[in-house]
């Protein structure tokens, strides 16, 4: 699995690609634009730790045609945070991949938390047209009743003035 959560690699359908849904040309921060030497220049790391990370499972970019790491912007940002985590936090590669693999499963399982409430949402809505649609079928002849109350009233005849 990589890192970043994402599916196949470049160039296959489903995968990052750079094939964004607004046509060949929009570029977003998933697009592997840069190669290695950009993205070491970047990120302030030497290629080859980039190299490393690619084959720790820290970072994994895309690749070309050629079989060339292709990274994007928010590769680069995750090479920033690797790096930070090890420096300014004291914390080991096998602990920062361990990080990452938490990150992108709370970053999924919030995703699918917003897929269910969109589903519920929208279940919702079906369920009020539905029931508005019921509404309308009433026969117009029919009146509703409503429940009266529930007091209860003694009724005693008046005696006569011979009773």
């Amino acid at each position: 699995m990589r890192a970043d959560g994402g599916g196949p690699r470049g160039g296959v359908p489903g995968g990052r690609g750079g094939l964004g849904p607004g046509g060949p040309y929009e570029l977003n921060d998933v697009t592997p634009v840069y190669v290695i030497s950009v993205a070491a220049q970047l990120s302030g790391l030497h290629p080859q730790t980039l190299r490393q990370y690619d084959r720790l499972g820290l970072v994994s970019p895309d690749r070309a045609a050629g079989r060339g790491r292709r990274y994007s912007a928010r590769d680069i940002v995750q090479l920033r945070e690797v790096q930070r985590l090890s420096q300014e936090e004291g914390i080991n590669l096998a602990g920062i991949k361990r990080i990452l693999e938490l990150e992108n499963h709370v970053e999924a399982l919030r995703m699918r938390v917003a897929e269910l409430e969109a589903q519920v949402a929208e279940a919702g809505t079906v369920q009020a047209q539905r029931e508005a649609a019921v509404h309308a079928s009433y026969r117009r002849d029919l009146v509703r009743v409503q429940p009266q109350g529930t007091a209860l009233v003694v009724w005693r005849p008046k005696r006569g003035r011979g009773d």
